[in-house]
């Protein structure tokens, strides 16, 4: 039996189980589009090293080329190396998980906030990354730099079993930054611990040290990141504001009748 868009949308407001699993299937949807998306300019090598380059002398115009310094930097330590590659591979993804998860259960708001902010700005990532396909650091070993997470660690987003789901020239913007720049907005917005406003205002920091550190990024990939989750953010506000509830008159619920975010028992 077929379900109008109505009927549906009452099922998953009234149905908690049914709304879980509706989220569950839309984040991972989203991040496998995001992914497959990411994956469609591998062929274009030529292009994104280009881009490389240029970017490389902008830099130098702009008198802040200081990736090589910031790995020679920590290339004499085995430990700010492995601590680094740790914080550029857990502090993203897997964090964004795990606090997604404690948000979506306690925070239902500020969920649902920094989830519409993340899924627009990897949108506006993939048009980005579509366009305009830039190689990042760690392929251009003719400057010196090197690439840390290949070899110091067996934690890699570019293990051969994702390849599919991977595009190593998606340097612009550096999303690595700005979603945890965005995780770190939900984090206060969603708790009244104010050291904890410190350590989430860290999770930008030390991803900007991280993502250029390793040789994923350059240093202009991260406010270009910044700049595009902020414009995720921005949306996402209006979307609140205004599109939950057109969506809601739109399908005839009545006002509280699951089109918006609702506050989760224990929600501030």
């Amino acid at each position: 039996m077929a379900f109008s868009p109505k009927q549906a949308a009452q099922v998953l407001a009234e149905r908690p189980v049914f709304r879980h699993v509706f989220e569950i299937s839309l984040v991972i949807l989203a991040f496998l589009f995001y992914f497959l998306v990411r994956g469609s300019v591998v062929d274009r090598t030529s292009e994104a090293l280009q881009r490389g380059f240029q970017i490389i002398n902008l830099e130098r115009e702009l008198g802040f080329f200081w990736e090589l310094e910031m790995q020679a930097m920590v290339s004499g330590s085995e430990f700010l190396i492995k601590m680094f590659n740790f914080i550029y591979f857990w502090f993203e993804f897997p964090l964004i998980a795990a606090v997604g998860l404690w948000m979506y259960f306690r925070r239902r708001r500020q969920y649902t906030l920094t989830r519409d902010a993340m899924l627009i700005s990897g949108g506006i990532a993939l048009i980005i990354y579509h366009l305009f396909p830039v190689a990042p650091p760690r392929f251009l070993p003719e400057f010196g730099f090197i690439d840390t997470m290949r070899e110091y660690s067996e934690l890699s987003y570019q293990a051969e079993t994702a390849a599919p789901f991977v595009n190593p020239y998606a340097a612009v913007p550096s999303l690595h930054v700005g979603w945890p720049f965005l995780l770190a907005i939900g984090i206060i917005l969603a708790v009244h611990f104010r050291p904890l406003w410190v350590l989430a205002a860290m999770l930008p920091v030390a991803q900007f040290f991280a993502v250029v550190t390793t040789g994923n990024h350059y240093i202009l990939d991260a406010p270009i990141g910044i700049v595009v989750a902020l414009l995720g953010l921005t949306l996402a506000i209006a979307l609140q504001k205004w599109g939950y509830s057109a969506l809601g008159r739109l399908l005839g619920l009545s006002p509280g009748q699951g089109t918006g975010p609702k506050p989760a028992a224990g929600a501030a």
